[in-house]
């Protein structure tokens, strides 16, 4: 149990920041998105709702200099960072000394890490303050990829976490929205203002819990379900007819299809993409998978 005055993370203040960014040289980089976390409270709020425990073996992406990772690794099992930023690899071997035996850094672009890279026995939970301009690419990536990974805590930009938890017939409900409900649920957020960054993001941010729940167990079905996403917010003001016309334009097969798929999924064509429920996605996945 932490004592009250423990701090989560000895480097979540803007002077510390300041310090090693100092001590080695180094400036924020925009291009990156790199906007330190420097509130321990915030640290805290997201180690509670990613339930970080003991045995936890934790996946880290865009670690920074290390704020929010020097308080997952005295928590948990072992923790693996991923981090673009090459200048950041002597940083973390400075900041995170304390923990050389329980961590492992891998330089490279998130999107391009495959599962063998990982360190085994693989990580069960990716807890990370994602570089916004990457995160909900990330996010759906992983969850598809990384099958071990049993809950994603991230910090994102407030309006994709509203896509990733919108509502049919909402505004921020899209095919990004269909395909993330189709590996993961929601199940916890809250907000973070920028004056808890240095430097401060010009945005608001969300930090946000998705615990893996699969829609269906059929790989082919749930891949189907997201074209047909894709499909049906083509053009998102246009009937679901016109938007898998054009999404299909150059798939002359599917196309002549079109009519019988929503006939065997039993849904008008003539309504619109954001209407559309996941198991309405599911069935329109399954009669595109039969036609």
């Amino acid at each position: 149990m932490d004592s009250a005055n423990e701090r989560f993370s000895p480097l979540s203040t803007p002077s510390a920041t300041r310090e090693v960014l100092e001590r080695h040289g180094l400036f924020t980089k925009y291009g990156l998105g790199q906007n330190f976390l420097v509130n321990d409270d915030v640290i805290r709020k997201i180690i509670e709702l990613a339930d970080v425990r003991a045995t936890d073996r934790i996946l880290e992406v865009g670690p920074g200099i290390g704020t929010l990772t020097a308080a997952l690794l005295p928590r948990a099992a072992h923790v693996t960072a991923i981090e673009k930023d090459r200048d950041l690899a002597p940083v973390l071997a400075d900041t995170l000394a304390p923990w050389a035996d329980t961590f492992t850094l891998i330089s490279e672009d998130a999107l391009n890490v495959t599962p063998d890279a990982l360190p085994q026995p693989a990580p069960n939970k990716l807890v990370a303050n994602l570089p916004y301009a990457v995160a909900a690419t990330v996010v759906l990536d992983y969850l598809q990829r990384f099958d071990t990974l049993e809950s994603v805590t991230v910090m994102v930009q407030k309006e994709v976490a509203d896509r990733m938890t919108a509502r049919p017939g909402t505004k921020a409900y899209g095919a990004y929205t269909v395909k993330l409900s189709l590996y993961a649920r929601p199940a916890g957020r809250f907000s973070v203002a920028p004056g808890n960054f240095f430097p401060p993001p010009h945005v608001e941010s969300t930090v946000l819990r998705l615990d893996r729940m699969p829609a269906c167990d059929d790989p082919a079905l749930a891949a189907a379900a997201c074209r047909m996403a894709d499909a049906a917010f083509a053009n998102r003001r246009k009937t679901l007819a016109n938007s898998c016309k054009t999404y299909f334009a150059n798939d002359p097969t599917t196309l002549a299809a079109l009519p019988d798929i929503f006939a065997a999924a039993g849904i008008d064509s003539r309504r619109r993409g954001e209407t559309l429920t996941q198991s309405e996605f599911l069935a329109l996945a399954d009669a595109f998978l039969q036609a």
